[in-house]
């Protein structure tokens, strides 16, 4: 063999050896937040005062926050909400995985797991509700659990008042409630 054959049949062989070695690249899976990376601003550990009228009705905890449309919606992550009463003292509080409020609005969406529990033992589960601030109006199109007074209440869509006492089930209304049923001797 010639010194250019010996070269290239060399060649060849390291090519073969290679691409043994080779595998199929795709496309990288996406990681990171797409929330955070489109946020004007992102707050971790933060809270935040909800007024009407000068009056603090409620003050919102979370792990992250992220702010859009130049701070009139934020978007939280693992958020407690405390609300008060018009005198100022505690009403209930509302947990939820995600949340989202909307200043313009004024008006706070939970999302996933949400849960509010009043002063006097109420509490009402959702993975979706709404607390509409300008008509102090809790809400949802989402299925609810709510457990009041040793009654459980289920059902699909509701309105009541945040402190679930005239609360109005829209579809799919039942409920269990222990009765005492009298011995007959």
């Amino acid at each position: 063999m010639s010194r250019v054959t010996t070269l290239i049949a060399v060649g060849v062989a390291i090519g073969l050896l290679a691409m043994t070695g080779c595998r199929k690249v795709g496309t990288p899976p996406v990681t990171g937040n797409a929330t955070a990376d489109s946020a004007e601003q992102v707050l971790v550990d933060m809270w935040l005062n909800i007024t009407n009228d000068g009056v603090l009705r409620g003050t919102l905890f979370a792990d992250t926050a992220y702010v859009f449309n130049e701070t009139t919606r934020y978007e939280f992550r693992n958020v407690r909400t405390v609300f008060n009463k018009a005198d100022g003292s505690k009403d209930g509080v509302m947990r939820g995985r995600r949340a989202r409020y909307d200043i313009r609005q004024a008006v706070l969406e939970g999302y996933g797991a949400v849960e509010i529990t009043t002063n006097d033992g109420r509490r009402l589960t959702s993975p979706h509700l709404r607390y509409d601030q300008g008509r102090n109006l809790v809400s949802s199109d989402s299925a609810f659990t709510m457990v009041a007074n040793g009654r459980t209440q289920r059902g699909v869509g509701f309105e009541a008042d945040p402190q679930l006492t005239r609360f109005q089930c829209k579809s799919n209304c039942g409920g269990s409630a222990p009765v005492a049923i009298p011995m007959i001797q």
